[in-house]
């Protein structure tokens, strides 16, 4: 089973979204998180060890994972999404992007 985890920048929107997608998968194990110190579920040095692939929104986020928790970044997979954050919870739109540009990874 593939361990999957989703991270933006406050885990309110996009992350949340894309958890709830994907977690209907019967091969993946999916967790979602925020790299703000104030996100709904932050993330932590446990959830990057945790990971084979973290899919990140934005390539700042990116750069906050790879600066702050770099020991923990030992065999996960890290791809940059490129979704700004223009979008609801569950937004139609948001999903479809979802589905298709992670979809590819995920086979």
């Amino acid at each position: 089973m593939k361990k999957v985890l989703f991270v933006c920048s406050q885990n309110r929107l996009r992350s949340p979204t894309a958890e709830q997608v994907f977690s209907r998968r019967r091969d993946l194990e999916v967790e979602s998180a925020g790299t703000n110190h104030d996100a709904d579920n932050p993330l932590t040095h446990e959830l990057v060890a945790w990971a084979d692939i973290i899919f990140v929104m934005e390539k700042a986020h990116r750069a906050k994972l790879q600066k702050k928790f770099r020991s923990s970044l030992m065999r996960a997979q890290v791809i940059c999404l490129d979704i700004p954050d223009n979008y609801a919870f569950m937004d139609p739109e948001l999903v479809r992007l979802l589905e298709a540009k992670v979809t590819k990874y995920l086979g």
